[in-house]
């Protein structure tokens, strides 16, 4: 059962957690949502296929958010209670290290338990998902129905077709088709025309009352061929999904490959959960100011200590996917540092006479 002082800190650091990790997260998303605009617009994406990758990009950014969200809220909300003087008066209360601890942990648990979900299943599922809606997208942008006064290419650009209005039935009226073949060229126009098997891999225009010209581009020797109906096959590249990349497999499926790469993939998924509690347990005695100090006094410390553990994951990730002798390793020493970081704060607080016997026989 929680007191009322583990219910204070817990309301007071959860708040300012979801507060840091909501304003990372809008400052990121800013940059994602041009991103996804960009594509969105070169491709043609429709306004559902915009809003689904957006709502999954913020899912897959959640665990990169969350621990330093959750670092910086313990370090900040902390750092209040020491700026206002409630941490010295809870001490005077014979509250010591360990009831602060309590309430902390009990909520980096919690973070660290859905940490695990994302990583392990959400994520992956959410790169797979967003992965199948931009082919899907791609393929109905590039393959799907002719739009009135819009050329548009096929076969890597060897075939354009344009039409110069479309009824309500989809009879196109004007229309131009142009397909290169080696050195030859091939010009077709026709009144109108019918677009069978739109947003397929196999479609085929059917074009009617018109001519078309064949011939090498630079010559004077040209066909022409006038004709009432003419059938125009077209075969498009399939695209593919990519849904052999680490980032989009199953836990599982990381588990069973040996695969460089793969497993530079589960031990990241490994890390991110005990990164969020090796980091609450740092920033508990990082957090702690000395009198007159502001209160984000620390705030630049906190920020330097997650990039070097940040980067020091990053870079045991890097050594795994690329099969080195150091990456054989695995990840687990990168979380040694800051734990070592903080049992060395924790010992200067709760012990300093024998950390500087010096000091102390001066005071």
């Amino acid at each position: 059962m929680l007191s009322r002082l583990d219910r204070y800190l817990l309301r007071e650091v959860a708040q300012t957690f979801v507060a840091v990790t909501a304003v990372l997260l809008i400052v990121l998303l800013s940059n994602q949502l041009a991103r996804v605009l960009g594509q969105a617009a070169q491709g043609g994406f429709p306004a559902s296929a915009v809003a689904s990758l957006i709502g999954l990009t913020t899912l897959q950014q959640l665990p990169l958010l969350v621990p330093i969200g959750l670092f910086l809220g313990i370090v900040l909300a902390l750092g209040r209670l020491y700026h206002e003087s409630e941490m010295t008066a809870i001490g005077a209360c014979g509250v010591g290290t360990a009831r602060i601890y309590r309430p902390i942990l009990l909520l980096t648990a919690v973070v660290a338990a859905g940490l695990a979900l994302l990583t392990f299943r959400v994520v992956p599922a959410s790169e797979a998902r967003a992965q199948d809606i931009r082919i899907e997208a791609l393929r109905v942008a590039q393959f799907g129905a002719l739009e009135p006064g819009r050329f548009r290419s096929f076969a890597g650009g060897d075939a354009v077709f344009y039409a110069e209005r479309v009824d309500k039935s989809g009879q196109l009226f004007g229309v131009f088709v142009q397909r290169r073949t080696a050195d030859r060229l091939e010009i077709a126009i026709a009144e109108r025309a019918e677009q069978r098997g739109a947003g397929q891999m196999e479609q085929e225009f059917i074009l009617y009352d018109g001519h078309r010209y064949e011939g090498v581009a630079g010559s004077r020797e040209w066909r022409i061929v006038e004709f009432r109906e003419h059938g125009i096959p077209v075969r498009l590249p399939e695209l593919k999904s990519g849904k052999g990349k680490a980032e989009r497999k199953s836990t599982r499926e990381l588990m069973a490959s040996t695969e460089g790469p793969d497993r530079a993939e589960l031990a990241w998924r490994i890390a991110v959960p005990i990164m969020a509690l090796v980091l609450s347990l740092l920033a508990i005695p990082l957090a702690k100011l000395r009198p007159r100090q502001g209160r984000f006094a620390r705030i630049g410390v906190a920020i330097l200590a997650y990039f070097l553990y940040s980067n020091l994951v990053a870079l045991a990730q890097v050594w795994i996917e690329k099969d080195t002798p150091a990456g054989h390793l695995g990840m687990w020493w990168t979380h040694l540092p800051p734990l070592l970081l903080a049992t060395w704060f924790l010992w200067r607080e709760e012990r300093p006479g024998r950390l500087w016997p010096v000091r102390a026989a001066v005071a």
